[in-house]
């Protein structure tokens, strides 16, 4: 990556650590002034104001969360090579202020069991959210999200790319009762190689069903139409079932979810079919 592109990415990075430590909001009777001890109070607050959803095992939450994930992917190639890949890039999740979150990802790991494609991590995911409307489930059950998601060549040369992507994203979702949709749709734009990696339009949806306090069944589409690059006027849709346990409690904030699903392929191209996936988050 050129030294403008690093420039302009720290930049980015900055200017998002920034904003994150400059309260938004006026100061309430629990407050004591000071940004880092009232943490938690205006996550709290800042989560009173949405629905209480799960988030989803692939489909990105429009809601603002604060915990730290990590998932595992075991998933196959068409050529029936199997790759298992180590946190997916999820990570630490951050309510600095409302409406905002920040999330800084973990690189992937990838671990192939083909000799000729060498192990390695994977590019750096950073995202963005900023909710634009939120109603709980006692006035309405319903929010609108925008996304900002930025990925870093940091990976090696097989498992990541030479160019920063960026991803605008608007994120929705709906509740009617115990029945909820949250649904995603977005574009990479990659900053430099489009005649290869193209304009890929990403698309997700999932319908959630709040069976008791700890158990969320759902069902996802995930989807990628590709505009230009090397893959132009494909299409990739996985169908996915899958369960998500929590939030069991364990202390005040602080608490623990688990899910698991697999990623079936439903289109005639696609880059991998029968993802299974484990993941684990800690909320506080």
């Amino acid at each position: 990556m050129t030294n403008g592109l690093w420039l302009a990415a720290r930049a980015a990075l900055v200017g998002a650590l920034t904003m994150a430590s400059v309260p938004c909001h006026a100061q309430d009777s629990t407050s004591d002034g000071n940004f880092f001890s009232d943490w938690e109070h205006r996550a709290s607050a800042s989560q009173a104001e949405q629905p209480h959803w799960v988030t989803p095992l692939f489909t990105t939450t429009p809601r603002l969360e604060q915990e730290f994930r990590s998932d595992i992917l075991w998933r196959t190639a068409p050529s029936g090579t199997q790759t298992t890949i180590y946190t997916n890039g999820k990570g630490l999740e951050l309510i600095p202020f409302s409406p905002v979150e920040l999330i800084v990802g973990v690189p992937a790991y990838t671990v192939h069991r083909n000799p000729k494609d060498p192990d390695g991590w994977g590019d750096w995911p950073l995202l963005l959210k900023w909710r634009f409307i939120s109603n709980n489930e006692a006035h309405g059950n319903d929010i609108l999200t925008g996304f900002l998601g930025a990925t870093l060549p940091t990976g090696g040369k097989a498992n990541g790319s030479r160019w920063v992507i960026f991803t605008p994203t608007l994120a929705a979702g709906k509740g009617w009762g115990d029945f909820d949709v949250q649904a995603t749709a977005g574009i990479n734009l990659p900053a430099g190689n489009e005649a290869d990696l193209g304009h890929p339009f990403l698309y997700n949806a999932t319908f959630q069903y709040h069976v008791s306090r700890f158990v969320w069944p759902e069902f996802e589409v995930n989807g990628t139409a590709w505009r230009d690059g090397e893959n132009d006027g494909r299409n990739q849709v996985f169908l996915t079932p899958g369960l998500v346990f929590g939030r069991f409690p364990i202390h005040d904030r602080l608490g623990l979810t688990v899910g698991g699903g697999i990623q079936i392929a439903a289109t005639t191209f696609h880059q991998y079919n029968h993802n299974w996936t484990l993941s684990v988050r800690v909320p506080f």
